[in-house]
């Protein structure tokens, strides 16, 4: 379970009068935020909305270093961008790549020396058995974040062995700890085998969830379907915590992606994009990952996606930090997901 908690003030205004109970929050994120709940027991009532105010937060103080505060603001738009760029396809080593980044803090974080960043940046990378393909990614993406005058940090979430990859609840567990570190107003969800080939990309949040990776050279450049939300997305806190976040129910591959649309739109969202001359990426290539099988429980899920996204996400996430480590060019958090728990609950809810 977390350890460091917040606690929540819940404002209910049901029947022309006002609720009010506390609550300890599993989120580091400093923020105010209005939810959606739906609750059994009022049965008059098809939603209520609540007020979330965090009263108080503990978080990791001084783990990244804040930019000086008398700096000038960077500009709109970055000076040195210049398009299409090259994207180095080699697999160094560890040790290569860090001596092309001297100037990172440790943990992957990087900033401007001489303005002030627009956004705050947190990346979050979900992770299993793919070293070579992270050593290219660091490679590609420090170039590409530093020429964007972002501050920014890396962070790696490590899924144990022993599990089926769950990609969306990795991205869940990245936003809660990375949440504790620093305050961030941008998260960019981030596939470790997709390269961004044009600087004018820019990684950054705006007023909607934004996905980033339109045009994929794997899908000819071309996005599959219109309601496609994978590979990588811009999310504001604000809009992560009004989602309730990814759903922690998927185990393997799919539906994932398709799920967190549902639940864009349920919370008043539309999915913002670039256009596809700018928003291209390469996909590295790779052989079939036999630890993340086709999920059998996708249809079921998804079909249940209004009935259950306020109650599945970071509302009862739940795991166990196994090791965090501050690399000179990422943090990686080595995390177990409790598979198990989670199975069998699906199991008595009769979706697998």
């Amino acid at each position: 379970m977390i350890k460091k908690l917040q606690l929540v003030l819940f404002i209910f205004i049901c029947g022309g009068a006002i609720h009010l109970f506390l609550y300890v929050c599993t989120l580091g994120a400093h923020c105010t935020v209005s939810m959606c709940f739906q609750f059994g027991f009022f049965k008059n009532l098809d939603h209520i909305w609540a007020r979330l105010t965090v009263l108080g937060y503990f978080r990791s103080k001084g783990y990244l270093k804040a930019q000086p505060s008398n700096l000038t603001h960077c500009p709109e738009k970055p000076p040195n961008l210049q398009g299409r760029i090259h994207l180095c396809m080699a697999s160094l080593q560890l040790t290569e790549i860090k001596k092309l980044f001297p100037a990172l803090e440790a943990g992957g974080h990087g900033q401007p020396s001489t303005c002030r960043s627009l956004q705050k940046v947190a990346i979050i990378v979900p992770f299993r058995n793919r070293d070579e393909h992270l050593r290219v990614f660091l490679r590609n993406i420090h170039s590409f974040l530093a020429k964007q005058q972002l501050d920014y940090a890396i962070f790696v979430i490590e899924q144990v062995e022993g599990e089926v990859f769950n990609r969306a609840k990795l991205m869940n567990v990245g936003f809660a700890e990375a949440s504790k570190m620093y305050d961030w107003n941008c998260f960019i969800f981030h596939d470790v085998d997709l390269l961004p080939e044009d600087d004018r990309n820019l990684y950054r949040c705006g007023d909607q969830p934004r996905h980033m990776s339109v045009a994929v050279d794997k899908f000819k450049y071309k996005l599959p379907y219109r309601t496609i939300f994978g590979g990588i997305n811009a999310i504001t806190p604000d809009q992560m915590l009004k989602m309730n976040g990814y759903s922690n129910d998927f185990w393997g591959w799919g539906g994932e992606d398709d799920n967190m649309y549902k639940r864009s739109v349920f919370a008043g969202y539309r999915i913002s994009r670039y256009s596809a001359t700018i928003g291209r990426y390469k996909m590295i290539k790779h052989a079939r990952d036999k630890t993340n099988p086709i999920n059998r429980c996708t249809k079921r899920l998804l079909n249940a996606t209004r009935k259950r996204w306020m109650t599945d996400g970071l509302s009862n996430l739940n795991y166990k930090v196994v090791s965090l480590v501050r690399h000179h060019l990422y943090t990686n958090i080595k995390v177990q997901l409790y598979e198990k728990e989670s199975r069998e609950r699906l199991r008595n809810e009769k979706f697998c």
